[in-house]
């Protein structure tokens, strides 16, 4: 039994507003598509030159899946792009005019058979490029969006997720084989 004295705190969901922070929730995609049996993955640059996937706010009741496909197409110019379920919900926080801004995201698989792009430039995007899952994983900036790339290339492939990838559990059937040796 603890003391009185020592105050026992649960642990923080990062779901729920924190009393500091103004929330904003997002939605994005992980856009795939398929080349000479191989997935390509596609990523956007932003206008302080990070990688990364496309993503926004959510409109005025607009449930995050549909957010997010409305986004992909807004900023890379995509209209091919097919939802194949949920990846991830990420979050995290940053100072934004001096006010902490908790930032939650739920991100998308989708794949696509195009492969012609369009930046959207007046949000700031100034690049978009199909990448393999390793040219990727190097090029995405951020630590929890490369996360988010793991997870997607893991359910593109058939694998589980959450597994641990040393353990290389056996493809499903899917859209993508991987290269035997």
């Amino acid at each position: 039994m603890l003391p009185a004295s020592i105050a026992v705190t649960a642990a923080r969901d990062p779901h729920k507003r924190s009393g500091r922070a103004a929330l904003e929730t997002s939605a994005g995609g992980v856009v795939y598509r398929v080349f000479n049996g191989q997935p390509l993955f596609l990523l956007i640059r932003d206008s302080y030159q990070n990688w990364g996937f496309p993503k926004g706010h959510l409109e005025t009741n607009e449930p995050p899946d549909v957010a997010a496909l409305r986004e992909v197409r807004e900023e890379t110019g995509l209209d091919d792009v097919a939802l194949d379920g949920a990846i991830d919900t990420i979050d995290w926080f940053f100072r934004f005019r001096g006010q902490l801004v908790h930032k939650v995201c739920h991100f998308y698989l989708m794949r696509s058979d195009a492969a012609s792009t369009t930046p959207q430039q007046a949000e700031g995007i100034t690049a978009c490029r199909w990448a393999t899952f390793d040219e990727a994983t190097s090029l995405v900036s951020y630590a929890n969006a490369r996360d988010v790339l793991r997870r997607a290339n893991a359910i593109v492939w058939g694998e589980d997720p959450a597994a641990d990838p040393a353990q290389a559990p056996t493809p499903r059937a899917g859209v993508c084989r991987r290269p035997s040796h």
